[in-house]
């Protein structure tokens, strides 16, 4: 071979694999979560398995905005995913997402659990739920009945400054007005069996221990309660309790979300706008379920059996983005009328 093919055949091969290395590179993203790698990992086993495109995580507890922000323009993040809608909104606030146009996620996510921008998008739920003892006579119960006085010393809940009953106070405002809501809490104060705090699966505890009749609590912890994944404690006090499925008098039963976005940033955005869709894909949307004992956002998909066994969930229409509008008031309700102290 003469020495022109040589160095022809030489640039050729490097052109080939120049192109199959970006290739390769494309076939890859980064994501920057802060939920727990048990939940997402199955995920996104299920995901690479299906598309080829190979997931780099970063896992983070907390930080996850300033994470991203620091690292500005030059930053890897692809997608960001995030539990509660508040820190979704945030991540939006920030500048640090992108809207993504996608047929599969607006036509699999109902209009009310994402943003009207297309900025993020929910893709599980976990229900603001009451637990109580099993001989007590409660069928159905309202959020306003939680005031009540004939739950003088009966309710357990955690702080009200925690992000679960901040954002279930401020759907309360997107049902009612502020004094209407103060006195609300005020009331549900006084119904505490013991002060406000602990976990939400405290409450299940207390109510085994006599301690309270009802607690305000979310779904899933259920699930992973009465599975037995948290241990033979936890799975007594699953089940010694049943679950309620609490309703606005003018509405339906308050939820709160897991969600993602794409970066700002991302330097791979189809792959991102790929993986957003896979998740809420019929296998994304049960595997959710059965890892974390979450609903669905898909209308359809089966529910886990213990999430099932509440009863059919009805949730409430006020759109998120609403809600996350009243955080402030909430919080500065809850320190008026002393709900922690």
């Amino acid at each position: 071979m003469k020495i022109e093919q040589k160095l022809s055949s030489l640039l050729l091969a490097s052109v080939m694999l120049t192109g199959g290395a970006t290739s390769l590179a494309a076939q890859e993203l980064n994501l920057y979560t802060s939920r727990e790698p048990g939940l997402v990992e199955p995920l996104l086993a299920a995901f690479t398995e299906s598309t080829g495109v190979k997931v780099n995580t970063v896992f983070l507890k907390e930080g996850l905005a300033e994470r991203v922000a620091s690292e500005g323009e030059s930053s890897p993040a692809d997608v960001l995913m995030a539990v509660d809608v508040g820190n979704l909104a945030d991540l939006v606030d920030k500048g640090l997402t992108q809207p993504v146009e996608s047929e599969a996620l607006t036509s699999a996510i109902p209009e009310n659990l994402r943003d009207p921008g297309n900025q993020w998008f929910a893709l599980s739920m976990r229900a603001r739920v009451i637990y109580a003892a099993k001989d007590l006579d409660l069928a159905s119960v309202t959020y306003e009945d939680l005031a009540d006085p004939k739950w003088k010393g009966k309710i357990c809940i955690r702080s009200g400054q925690h992000p679960y009953n901040t954002a279930l106070i401020s759907a309360f405002l997107s049902h009612h007005d502020v004094a209407e809501t103060e006195s609300w809490l005020t009331g549900l104060k006084a119904n505490l069996a013991r002060q406000a705090g602990g976990g939400d699966r405290d409450g299940a505890k207390d109510i085994l221990g006599g301690i309270c009749d009802i607690a305000v609590a979310n779904s899933y912890y259920v699930g992973l309660m009465r599975s037995g994944k948290g241990g033979d404690d936890q799975k007594a006090w699953g089940d010694a309790i049943k679950v309620v499925l609490p309703t606005f008098k003018d509405g339906g039963t308050h939820v709160n979300i897991s969600g993602a976005a794409v970066a700002k940033h991302a330097p791979n955005k189809a792959e991102a706008v790929k993986l957003l869709e896979f998740l809420v894909s019929d296998e994304a949307q049960k595997i959710y379920g059965e890892a974390n004992y979450e609903y669905p956002v898909k209308p359809g998909v089966a529910i886990d059996p213990i999430i099932a066994s509440f009863g059919e969930l009805k949730v409430d229409p006020v759109p998120l983005t609403e809600i996350v509008k009243n955080r402030k008031e909430a919080s500065v309700l809850v320190d008026k009328v002393g709900f922690d102290n």
